[in-house]
């Protein structure tokens, strides 16, 4: 019975975090926005469930780097509040993580947008 209890409680925190990267993280809502346009152009061009599947996979790979990047930069900034270059190279390393999933998640759009919009030429 105890363990029914902790489960909801762990998923508000965890619905709490997520919801205070998307009140304060500019590059966090910019990834929403356009995972926005992606589901919208999904629709117009009737994705497979295949096509939809490795989608929502680099959607989710962005995401969670761009969460897990402002966890590390948040926490950096708890631990060394004063510039510190070690802290500087923390934060670029996660944004480098960042960095990598949104032009994997880049480069699968291309391959599966850009037959569909040949066809449209």
């Amino acid at each position: 019975m105890s363990d029914k209890k902790k489960d909801p409680i762990g998923f508000s925190f965890a619905w709490n975090g997520i919801r205070e990267v998307a009140r304060t993280e500019r590059n966090f809502q910019i990834h929403l926005a356009a995972t926005l346009l992606i589901i919208i152009a999904g629709f117009i061009f009737q994705l497979t469930r295949l096509e939809w599947a490795i989608l929502f996979l680099v959607i989710g790979l962005v995401l969670v780097a761009e969460i897990t990047n402002s966890a590390i930069e948040k926490i950096m900034d708890h631990l060394k509040p004063e510039l510190d270059p070690s802290a500087g190279v923390i934060k670029d390393i996660a944004a480098g993580a960042v960095l990598v999933s949104a032009i994997t998640a880049l480069v699968v759009g291309l391959i599966i947008f850009i037959p569909k919009l040949y066809v449209l030429l």
